[in-house]
């Protein structure tokens, strides 16, 4: 009796995105300009790996900024912040250079204009996630959380009239279509956002473990489980119809029992995660007897970030110092 064919089916896109690709330089040119160590408030991204290896460099992460010695350089990580963290960054006297992913700052500024419109603003997102803290920031009179579908009863505004929904920007695109929806059947008059707030990365990635999935028997998600977005990949998986689902941060987490009677693996990674640690669960799978790999791609992403202005006017001002 012959054995069945393994194969490995590798999402794409997967892996880092812009704004992610854009924080984590950040870093790294800040340490080559500035040299070690550069601080950074909170995890520049939610990735272990990307954390320790920038850490190992010389970077020293704190979780507020007191914990920063004064004048000395702070980095704010892509997630964003509220702006008592940028008055907090002055009265130290801190170097700050703001990594905030471009896409949180539109839903930032979306926040601050519907407050001083003086909308009340549904904020769909998870409680203590930063990313929350920091646009809740922006208008905290204003904003009240809903974190999914069971917490629209809770709802309360002063005006059914005067209400729009903003969200976090890694969510699950249908989790918040279900939330957005029960919200409207007792907000008829609920506004949306002026364009799409789940950053474009989330929802590709979403949207091809959602192609893959029911072929699968096991999908593996390379990521972190304090990165919203990967651990949502998952969720993502197991609703499309794969058998099992798990994350990982590293190859060496998977378990062979995961594999035993699977035919049909799925793997992809979240928007913090670099392709090498994809290549190493490849890499692990292969030495499994999944050495056949079809990469299924439904969008190619060639959206770029550029880096912060703080630090592109000093990186600028030492190469015109370097050239004189």
């Amino acid at each position: 009796m012959t054995e069945p064919r393994k194969r490995v089916l590798l999402a794409k896109p997967r892996g880092y995105c812009a704004g992610v690709d854009r924080a984590v330089q950040t870093v790294e040119e800040a340490l080559k300009l500035y040299g070690a160590p550069v601080y950074v408030r909170k995890q520049i991204v939610h990735n272990k790996h990307v954390v320790n290896t920038l850490e190992a460099r010389g970077a020293i992460f704190v979780e507020e900024n007191y914990e920063v010695p004064e004048g000395a350089t702070v980095v704010f990580s892509a997630h964003g912040v509220a702006p008592e963290v940028h008055e907090q960054a002055r009265e130290r006297n801190l170097k700050a250079i703001d990594a905030t992913c471009p896409l949180v700052t539109k839903v930032h500024h979306e926040a601050k204009r519907f407050a001083a419109e003086d909308y009340d603003i549904l904020l769909i997102g998870h409680e203590g996630h930063e990313e929350v803290i920091g646009t809740s920031g922006e208008a905290p009179a204003h904003i009240q959380l809903v974190d999914g579908p069971d917490d629209v009863d809770n709802v309360v505004v002063r005006d059914p009239a005067k209400v729009v929904w903003l969200s976090q920007t890694t969510l699950s695109v249908d989790e918040t279509m279900e939330t957005v929806a029960r919200l409207k059947t007792r907000l008829p008059l609920l506004q949306s956002p002026p364009s799409d707030d789940i950053c474009y990365a989330t929802s590709n990635r979403q949207h091809v473990i959602k192609e893959i999935a029911p072929d699968c028997d096991v999908v593996i998600v390379v990521g972190s489980t304090n990165s919203s977005n990967s651990v949502r990949l998952v969720e993502v998986a197991l609703g499309a119809g794969a058998r099992a689902g798990h994350l990982v941060d590293y190859a060496s987490e998977i378990k062979d029992e995961w594999l035993e009677g699977a035919t049909t693996v799925g793997v992809s990674s979240g928007a913090s995660v670099p392709d090498d640690l994809v290549m190493e669960v490849l890499a692990h799978l292969a030495s499994r007897g999944f050495g056949e790999v079809t990469e299924y791609t439904t969008a190619e992403e060639r959206l770029t970030f550029s880096l912060p202005q703080e630090l592109r006017r000093d990186m600028k001002a030492a190469a015109a110092a370097k050239a004189s």
